[in-house]
């Protein structure tokens, strides 16, 4: 991503962000004060910001989704036990450290929603998996950057319900990008 000049801070010295830092440090900021912050007040006390891959450029992916013709309905499983209603969209093709991946992409009332879990879930990688909005780029592309995946509010406090990675989204590859598990966890 393309590095950015911060207000207040000079462009040596290594003070130049990426983008993608800069995100970051937001989102660190948004988990430790903000009152919609996932983290329970003990969890904010002490936290001193998440847990990244260093960014990964090979991992930032323009892909072809292959739309299915006909978009069948699917209730996914909540780590709470409900459910959350999306449609599957379409699949694509990737490749990682020369090896190949699939993944199934959705459609929910907020948009393209793409869960996955991958060969780190559970040791480096929260073990429900990681979520990703892919951004439609038109003519059937897809930006797909595993730099900004992130842990569901699930990973960090109980009380929410989040979607559980459909099967068919558990890859055998490990994706290097984005966020990784979270250690201040209040419960297993």
């Amino acid at each position: 991503m393309p590095r950015k000049n911060l207000p207040g801070r000079p462009a040596t010295g290594g003070f130049i962000l990426t983008e993608l830092e800069e995100f970051r440090e937001e989102k660190d900021a948004f988990f430790k004060s903000h009152p919609q912050s996932p983290l329970m007040p003990e969890q904010k006390n002490t936290f001193t910001g998440l847990s990244y891959f260093p960014e990964n450029p090979a991992l930032r992916l323009e892909v072809k989704v292959e739309e299915f013709p006909v978009k069948e309905a699917i209730n996914m499983q909540t780590s709470t036990g409900d459910v959350q209603h999306y449609q599957k969209y379409g699949k694509f093709k990737f490749t990682v450290e020369r090896q190949e991946a699939e993944l199934t992409l959705y459609a929910g009332q907020h948009g393209f929603f793409l869960p996955f879990a991958d060969a780190l879930a559970g040791t480096e990688t929260y073990g429900a998996g990681r979520y990703l909005e892919p951004e439609s780029l038109g003519g059937g592309k897809f930006l797909v950057d595993f730099n900004l995946a992130y842990n569901p509010y699930c990973a960090y406090n109980q009380n929410y319900s989040c979607p559980l990675t459909p099967r068919e989204n558990r890859l055998k590859v490990s994706i290097h990008a984005g966020e990784k598990v979270f250690p201040g966890a209040l419960y297993e």
